[in-house]
């Protein structure tokens, strides 16, 4: 690690984007990732670090017009148990459950969990499917700007975002889904809760009478980023789940994805998972 030369606790949003002027600033929130990957030396501590946990701006989860919006120090553990995510977000209570352990969850934050930008974010794939878009804030004048991007586009490689140096995630909004939305999430892992995923999938759309409409399909841990899967999107928009459908559309996933060899798993597995978990989500789907 190296040498810090300074620690800033800003207690206002325009206080810590003007820090991020500089551009040499590490920021901390929960410190889940930030503290054992700069233990391990797989990150630098810049000259500034700076701690946004002390920010209003940052906190809560709440109803905005037809968005919930999750504050980007919202943990883990606060997310699964609000209501207002229990009850139009259940799927992205089903992600979190499966996110690490206890302790991990009553530190770790969304924010964190979306600027790390691993492939295999748990988080990432329910938010994906829901239609998530990231706030962003910045000070590039005397001026607080902010912008949102859709999360389908802010993920450029493993670890590395759209985002620049001088913005900070200040949240994530979420489209409040329609009547008769359904979505499922699956993680798999040799310990589901507590290791890294081997794939992950999240499917979502609005089922009637047996047919998906506004279909979403998003993979992580098969690919550099956790994507969206057009084809298999494709695949599947209009279609009656019966089991020809569902055949038909898990092999296009296994055909859409191009993973790689690694300690967790061969190419060929995750192909072979990625078809088989596809089939049983949208089982689960149809009969919901």
């Amino acid at each position: 690690m190296t040498e810090l030369k300074h620690y800033f606790a800003p207690t206002s949003l325009d206080q810590a984007v003007e820090c991020l002027k500089d551009g040499d600033v590490t920021i901390l929130a929960g410190g889940t990732d930030l503290t054992p990957q700069a233990q391990a030396g797989r990150v630098k501590i810049k000259h500034t670090l700076m701690n946004i946990r002390h920010i209003p701006q940052l906190s809560g989860i709440t109803l905005e017009g037809r968005e919930i919006r999750i504050g980007a120090l919202a943990t883990i553990t606060e997310i699964m148990e609000h209501p207002l995510v229990k009850e139009h977000l259940p799927v992205l209570v089903e992600a979190c459950d499966h996110f690490a352990s206890d302790q991990i969850r009553n530190a770790g934050t969304i924010g964190g969990n979306i600027c790390n930008a691993s492939p295999a974010g748990d988080t990432l794939i329910p938010l994906l499917v829901l239609d998530a878009s990231v706030e962003l804030a910045s000070m590039p004048e005397a001026k607080l700007y902010r912008h949102s991007m859709p999360l389908s586009t802010f993920f450029v490689g493993p670890g590395k975002t759209r985002k620049s140096l001088c913005e900070l995630v200040t949240g994530v909004r979420i489209p409040l889904p329609a009547p008769g939305h359904v979505a499922r999430f699956f993680k798999l892992g040799t310990r589901p809760a507590l290791d890294i995923s081997t794939i992950s999938i999240g499917v979502a759309g609005t089922l009637k009478d047996g047919v998906l409409s506004n279909a979403r399909v998003a993979f992580g841990a098969v690919a550099p980023t956790p994507v969206r899967a057009a084809q298999t999107e494709q695949a599947l928009e209009g279609q009656r789940l019966d089991a020809a459908t569902i055949e038909k559309v898990a092999a296009v996933a296994r055909d859409e994805v191009k993973p790689i060899d690694d300690v967790r798993a061969t190419a060929w597995y995750r192909k072979e998972m990625i078809h088989n978990i596809t089939k049983r989500i949208l089982s689960h789907v149809a009969q919901a």
